[in-house]
């Protein structure tokens, strides 16, 4: 009786652990909710930059276990998931759900402001950030700020100089994985994203994005100053410089500044 009466309150207290649906702790930094202790421990990671979690193989450090173990297979080469439209293979199964909307052409997650789709949700939330003007990852060398932890990663490089990614081709090294990916479709002749109004194909995605824009018309990108717009967030960036009289191109041989860097490569050619 004892037994059964010590296994009854252990499955009790085990029951009583279980997520019950209703997110109790919160974030006192940004207020969102978790069912658990351990889900808000994880989510506190994202303000504190905590990564606690170590490659014995190269010492890159995660915020949580399962980036770890998806890190670690690209030491291993071990890629378990494969694409049953192209054969292309993956590290984990999420990653293969996002590229099967390569061929699908599934955009899941919509913009409230403007409309525009995007594939997985960490992309809508940099780009709603372009609405809201919010910045929240800053560069502790210069005190640059960026929409998205990657976008400092690779900032930071600059810095540095580091360039991880090699190409087995031609031995050109690139500061980021997706650069070296788009970098290889030049040896391959790869063009993986199609226009459906014209059968255009594109070697990225966002190639192919500013493509369809030439069908819909869409311009998506509007001046806060007097309300023109544009198909692209660099021709934003560009013409708000009519405005600021902002000039960052400089030429390194007389010092002479422009406001694009077409400009600057144009006046370049004076010197040669």
């Amino acid at each position: 009786m004892g037994t059964e009466k010590s296994l009854s309150t252990s499955e009790h207290l085990k029951h009583q652990r279980r997520p019950t649906g209703k997110k109790s702790h919160r974030c006192s930094d940004c207020g969102k909710r978790f069912p658990s202790s351990a889900d808000l421990k994880r989510h506190l990671r994202i303000h504190t930059g905590e990564k606690p979690n170590s490659c014995n193989q190269c010492g890159k450090s995660f915020s949580v276990t399962s980036s770890l173990k998806a890190h670690q297979k690209t030491h291993t080469g071990e890629k378990p998931y494969s694409c049953d439209q192209c054969g292309k293979r993956f590290v984990t199964s999420s990653s293969l759900t996002i590229h099967q909307r390569i061929h699908t052409g599934e955009k899941p997650y919509s913009c409230d402001r403007c409309g525009k789709r995007f594939n997985v949700p960490s992309s809508l939330k940099t780009h709603q950030r372009t609405h809201t003007g919010d910045r929240p990852y800053s560069c502790s060398q210069c005190g640059k700020s960026f929409t998205s932890s990657s976008q400092l990663t690779i900032h930071e490089r600059t810095h540095t100089g580091e360039k991880p990614y090699s190409c087995s081709q031609c031995e050109k090294r690139f500061t980021h994985s997706s650069n070296l990916m788009v970098h290889l479709r030049t040896h391959t002749g790869e063009k993986p994203y199609s226009c459906d109004q014209c059968g255009k194909s594109f070697v990225t995605s966002s190639c192919l994005t500013m493509h369809q824009r030439t069908h819909t018309g869409e311009k998506p990108f509007c001046c806060d100053q007097c309300g023109k717009s544009f198909t692209q967030a660099n021709i934003l960036i560009a013409h708000r410089r009519t405005h600021t009289g902002e000039k960052p191109h400089s030429c390194d041989q007389c010092g002479k500044s422009y406001s694009g860097k077409r400009s600057l490569i144009k006046h370049q050619k004076v010197h040669t």
